[in-house]
């Protein structure tokens, strides 16, 4: 009984002692480091510039300099690691290539070791990174030149830089992106027809000069006549000596194989320079067998294999003509042929390459074009996302509906000078022209037709190409 009493007597008294203690805990939660307009912001940066970061950090009861911990991370996606760094505030200088790019700051409370993270962005530029580098042909002399973005021109640049002219017969500026990294220029392709010397790459950051156009393959054709280029994601595909040259993409992106060419595609023909790129196809004209055709999604050449549905002609034997402007899409497309007795021909199809099994061409017109007439030697053509066309006529530029055949003049006076270039924004909203010594803006979206609404002076000689940079 004596033992029964202590027991009861231990468990009253622990009982107690429980209870009282349920009062004697008092909570603190740990203060939280406060940035204020930081998080999800960009931060500007130059090349070669120092870059400081010093966000605003607030921290109640503590010291940010002495109870915080900084660690910084800037992604270096195309080389798959980070640039890292210490401390505050972020002190470097800016090395990494022009592109914007993902970041994140690590704070450590060091005293309790809590980690809290804050992602932003670094957008990296050159005086570069903005404006329009424009390919031109000053009496029979290739020159690159840059508008700012305030409409000054750096006339000439590639001669200012490097002391040497760039090679002769321009006809195209290629903006190479990184791989797998739209809306980025690496680097900067001027194509040249020159079978003497061959087509120039530039740095996209710098316009200095990286590299000819040779040591872009791992054996170069000889000899090498480079026509036109195109490519998605950092991937490009060219036409060279009417053949067609995929990129290696088999290295990592960042690896110095990655991009370049290697021999042509093997096959019995002899291609137009204009091809088109789809995401499951390519597609072309070969003018040895004057038949349109096509080459599977990894580039392997399937010639006229396809089935034609309608007789509206016969896409495997087109009549005797130079085919002048095509851009061929999955679905109806256009391509324009000068006939021998020098009218323009047009040729709509519907092009469906992307099941082997079923691939097919189904005709559906051939008639005269009824811009016949207007298309000279150098007119130049831009097509639209919607299959509007835009072509130059010695000092004028005229829009094309082929669903209607509704043609028409744009309201912008030249002058007289003859237009030697245009190219169409992706919108379709803008079309800038080249005229000799003078790049213009044209308004082309819904309602307008084409007036002038800026101009920039100052361009030597005739504008073959240009690339935009915003």
């Amino acid at each position: 009984m004596k033992h029964f009493v202590y027991i009861l007597f231990l468990v009253a008294v622990g009982m107690g002692a429980c209870k009282k203690d349920l009062g004697n805990y008092t909570y603190t939660p740990p203060t939280e480091p406060v940035i204020k307009n930081f998080v999800d912001s960009t931060v500007n940066a130059m090349v070669g510039d120092s870059l400081i970061i010093s966000p605003d950090v607030k921290l109640e009861g503590g010291d940010p300099l002495k109870d915080l911990e900084y660690y910084w991370e800037i992604i270096v996606a195309e080389e798959a690691r980070a640039e890292t760094y210490t401390g505050y505030p972020l002190r470097m200088v800016y090395n990494l290539k022009p592109m914007e790019r993902n970041a994140r700051l690590t704070i450590t409370d060091k005293r309790n070791q809590l980690k809290y993270f804050y992602k932003f962005k670094v957008m990296g530029g050159t005086q570069f990174s903005k404006g329009t580098a424009v390919l031109s042909l000053d009496n029979g002399v290739t020159k690159l030149s840059f508008i700012r973005p305030d409409s000054t021109v750096n006339a000439n640049l590639y001669f200012n830089l490097h002391n040497e002219n760039l090679p002769s017969k321009p006809v195209q500026l290629y903006a190479k992106p990184l791989a797998y990294q739209a809306n980025t220029v690496e680097d900067m392709w001027v194509i040249c027809e020159d079978e003497t010397h061959p087509s120039i790459i530039l740095d996209g950051s710098t316009m200095l000069k990286k590299r000819t156009f040779i040591e872009q393959f791992f054996k170069a054709p000889t000899p090498m006549v480079t026509q036109y280029f195109e490519g998605s994601m950092g991937v490009p595909t060219g036409i060279i000596n009417n053949k067609l040259y995929l990129s290696v993409t088999q290295t990592a992106p960042f690896a110095p194989d990655f991009g370049k060419f290697s021999s042509m595609v093997p096959g019995d023909y002899t291609l137009s320079k204009y091809f088109s790129r789809t995401p499951v196809f390519y597609f072309g004209f070969d003018m040895k067998s004057r038949a349109f055709v096509s080459f599977d999604g990894g580039g392997n050449y399937m010639g006229s294999d396809y089935t034609v549905t309608a007789a509206a002609f016969n896409p495997k034997s087109i009549e005797a003509g130079e085919l002048i402007f095509m851009q061929a899409v999955m679905g109806p497309s256009y391509a324009y042929f000068k006939a021998a007795d020098g009218k323009v021909y047009e040729y709509a199809m519907s092009v469906d390459m992307a099941n082997y099994a079923q691939r097919a061409i189904k005709p559906i017109h051939k008639r005269v074009f009824k811009g016949s007439d207007l298309v000279t030697a150098t007119t130049k053509w831009q097509r639209s996302a919607v299959d509007i066309f835009y072509f130059t006529s010695n000092d004028k530029i005229y829009r094309y509906n082929p669903v209607n055949e509704d043609l028409r003049a744009l309201d912008a006076n030249f002058g007289g000078k003859k237009v030697t270039m245009i190219q169409l924004n992706l919108a379709g909203t803008e079309l800038t022209a080249g005229i000799d010594g003078e790049v213009l803006k044209l308004d082309v979206s819904v309602g307008q037709n084409g007036p002038i609404v800026s101009r920039v002076k100052g361009i030597p000689g005739e504008p073959v190409d240009i690339i935009i940079r915003k």
